[in-house]
């Protein structure tokens, strides 16, 4: 099952109760478009990441891949990581409940703002496979956004 639910209340950033679900622009696009729930300021040179309060469950061979748009490739504006992987594991997780995160950096030389209802970028479902020979550290997930690097 592939679908988009708000965050439980424990896990919404900037106390702010409205959202956007994403959306497709058109019939043929591949990706969901996410909104800022916030206005934010993203300052020259620096990266911040936009709480989106907006969780995604998809099947465990699937994750959701996140990215930026054109239109904020043209102001200057990518994700930090070049993009983003949504585990299907990070759904529900019991440190932030699955919040998607998108940590934009401005490239910029002046501060950019996203206003509150601004797109800030796109998730497509992607399936994946895995080697024959798997080699995992663990088979639960345990906390949420880069939770997979610490040790």
């Amino acid at each position: 099952m592939r679908k988009f639910e708000k965050v439980r209340d424990f896990a919404i950033k900037y106390e702010e109760q409205d959202v956007i679900m994403p959306i497709r622009a058109t019939y043929n696009s591949a990706g969901y478009d996410f909104f800022s729930p916030v206005e934010i300021v993203i300052p020259a040179g620096k990266a911040e990441i936009v709480w989106t309060n907006i969780k995604a469950e998809c099947n465990t061979d699937e994750f959701l891949m996140l990215a930026v748009t054109s239109g904020m490739g043209k102001r200057g504006l990518i994700l930090s990581n070049g993009i983003g992987v949504v585990d299907s594991d990070y759904y529900s997780n019991e440190s932030n409940d699955g919040n998607i995160g998108f940590r934009l950096h401005n490239l910029g030389d002046t501060d950019y703002k996203i206003a509150k209802g601004e797109k800030i970028g796109q998730g497509i479902f992607l399936h994946y496979l895995h080697a024959d020979i798997d080699n995992c550290k663990s088979d639960v997930r345990v906390g949420g956004f880069g939770s997979t690097d610490r040790k």
